[in-house]
């Protein structure tokens, strides 16, 4: 098999384990929250909490891949989050027991991590092994790819008067297929730090400024982050002039996500990873925020494209970034940045369902949201103007540009 067939199989792989872990164990949750509160006795603050709960295992997960360095575990890690992503969607079926759905969800968001860090590092790492461009944008088109795949199947499923139930066993058994690419398409690690062609693969440790004013603006994006993710079809739905539409809004979002992070590899080889960062940014406030001024299918749609053409694009870029600085175990900082984005999705979930639940709408939340992402953005920039760091990792991007 040639170089490039194998580099598409473990971006496949790739694709496939987003698909499962993100689009079915994480995201499967927002286009089927709604039709469980019509089917079960679950409300908006026990809803969000069980988003906050799936988040809480995420960011687990994004400790575990910053405390461990050693490849070959990790790769067995993320075998075994395949298998939990399938086999905790199905428990989501058998019970209307909070305290059962708070255990499922956890372990559903530990099992995400496994797509979302472990597996990008192990593709980063492969990548960088054997001389292709250190972008993850193709990987995480799985993610978008995941979002519509979920808006898709729930659609699909209303129109055969499926119950809440069998929607999470029907998942379930998608999840099985999606889970065998996922396996096999990934090589195992190799167990040297050189390159394919015998050159060494060197850290580059970034000074403790940079790491926490970064970890700071990736909480902002966090923030901003799971707010639409998690209640964007209960907002939707709750308009009497949008009811119906919940689904069509949440498979743009995967609409734009697919292709918009291999447009953000392209921007940051322009402006670099931080003037990319804040472009992102700032279209993401207006994305957020654009429900709380309209609640016009255009206003609505238009605000799920730039939400959804951001969002993971961010996610992209900030852990491209982290496994740059460190190509033999990219994972470790990878996680130690996931753990700041973590802790606003436990927060902000959770917050957001109790401030709708007294307010009887979601506007509240959704400007704390876009307020988050702007002061995100203004770290950004104060750390473009005073940083080496980033300018460096643009000068080695722009050179490996150059070469290929």
């Amino acid at each position: 098999m040639s170089d490039q067939a194998q580099r598409l199989k473990v971006l496949f792989a790739g694709i496939f384990s987003q698909i499962l872990c993100i689009g079915i164990a994480r995201f499967s949750y927002t286009p089927l929250l709604p039709v469980m509160q019509d089917q079960t006795w679950i409300g908006d603050a026990e809803g969000g909490w069980l988003a906050a709960i799936n988040y809480a295992g995420y960011m687990c997960g994004a400790l575990m891949a910053a405390m461990l360095s050693d490849l070959q575990l990790k790769d067995r890690i993320y075998r075994i989050c395949l298998l939990m992503a399938v086999v905790t969607t199905a428990g989501m079926a058998m019970t209307e027991n909070m305290a059962v759905w708070s255990l499922l969800r956890f372990l559903s968001g530990f099992s995400s991590a496994g797509s979302m860090l472990i597996a990008s590092g192990l593709i980063l790492n492969w990548l960088i092994r054997h001389h292709h461009r250190g972008e993850l944008g193709i990987h995480f088109a799985g993610v978008g790819l995941g979002i519509m795949f979920a808006a898709i199947v729930v659609e699909a499923m209303l129109r055969l008067t499926l119950n809440w139930a069998d929607q999470w066993l029907w998942f379930a058994a998608l999840g099985c297929v999606l889970a065998i690419p996922a396996w096999r398409w990934l090589p195992p690690p190799a167990k040297v730090a050189v390159t394919h062609g015998g050159q060494p693969m060197l850290d580059q440790p970034p000074g403790a400024r940079f790491l926490w004013l970064m970890m700071t603006a990736y909480f902002c994006a966090g923030y901003g982050y799971v707010i639409s993710a998690t209640f964007i079809v209960t907002i939707v739905e709750r308009e009497p002039e949008l009811s119906g539409m919940g689904q069509l809004v949440f498979l743009v979002v995967g609409l734009a996500a697919a292709p918009a992070v291999m447009v953000w590899d392209l921007v940051a080889r322009r402006l670099g990873y931080l003037g990319a960062l804040f472009v992102a940014y700032l279209v993401q406030v207006v994305g957020i925020v654009m429900p709380t001024l309209s609640d016009s299918l255009t206003a609505v749609l238009i605000s799920a494209v730039l939400y959804g053409g951001t969002f993971i694009g961010c996610v992209s870029l900030v852990l491209t970034m982290a496994g740059r600085l460190y190509p033999t175990k990219p994972a470790k900082l990878m996680g130690k940045m996931t753990l700041s984005y973590g802790v606003a999705q436990i927060v902000a979930p959770a917050l957001t369902g109790v401030l709708a639940e007294q307010s009887g709408n979601y506007n509240l939340g959704l400007w704390l949201a876009g307020g988050f992402v702007l002061l995100g953005a203004a770290l950004i920039v104060i750390l473009k103007l005073t940083d080496r760091t980033a300018t460096e990792l643009d000068q080695s991007n722009r050179l490996v540009t150059g070469r290929q």
